[in-house]
């Protein structure tokens, strides 16, 4: 399998350099590029269609969360994780209002960070475990976001349109499981699972397991 292509979005120098001398020792990935703001972040997607974009959400002038629309317009087929300090759940819900397919913390390990980018290859949602609680909070009783702010777009009762087994599947999305683990709970080949979790994100309207696990978690699946 190829390496993972990455590029590196923050602004502080040191860090992308440490963060790719970092994932440089893995051979499963490699770092492509780097960029210190959202602008130059933009041309670089547009120029090396990364695999994958690790993006700080504390830009110069445009923060990252802002600039996720604008990236996946440059890099359609990438996948973003936000790689941040932040532990807001706000900045959370933004992120994945924004099309983030996941969430991780500068105090990741390497290893840990990697086995993150190859699961996001996977489609598979990978949000920091200290801020998977914080979904909950994110969205009980939040106001509605500005216009400007990409939203989910749900029917009124999105789970009524999923059979009993893929209430199922999306119950193991929300639990943060994988396709494996849903499969051997359920005693069903990891294949059909994939099949299921293809019909749930249709179904739900949604572009990633993420965005599934929001809706599971808004309407008390857990």
């Amino acid at each position: 399998m190829p390496a993972v292509r990455i590029l590196v979005v923050d602004d502080h120098t040191l860090f992308r350099r440490g963060l790719t001398a970092l994932l440089a020792r893995d051979p499963r990935v490699e770092v492509v590029g780097d960029a210190a703001d959202a602008g130059a972040a933009q041309r670089r997607a547009r120029e090396l269609a990364p695999d994958v974009i690790l993006l700080d959400n504390h830009l110069p002038g445009v923060n990252g969360v802002d600039a996720l629309p604008a990236l996946r317009e440059a890099a359609p087929a990438a996948r973003i994780l936000m790689l941040t300090v932040s532990e807001d759940a706000q900045d959370l819900a933004a992120a994945l209002r924004g099309g983030a397919c996941g969430y991780l913390l500068k105090t990741i390990e390497g290893d840990a960070l990697v086995a993150a980018v190859v699961r996001a290859m996977r489609g598979e949602s990978v949000v920091a475990d200290e801020m998977t609680g914080k979904l909950v909070d994110a969205y009980r009783d939040a106001a509605s976001p500005p216009a400007a702010t990409p939203t989910l777009s749900l029917p009124v009762s999105p789970l009524e349109q999923l059979s009993p087994r893929e209430q199922e599947i999306l119950r193991g999305i929300a639990r943060g499981a994988s396709n494996k683990e849903i499969g051997r709970e359920l005693g069903i080949a990891e294949t059909t699972v994939k099949i299921h979790v293809q019909h749930v994100l249709r179904k739900l309207d949604v572009s990633s397991r993420v965005q599934a696990a929001v809706i599971a978690t808004e309407h008390g699946m857990l």
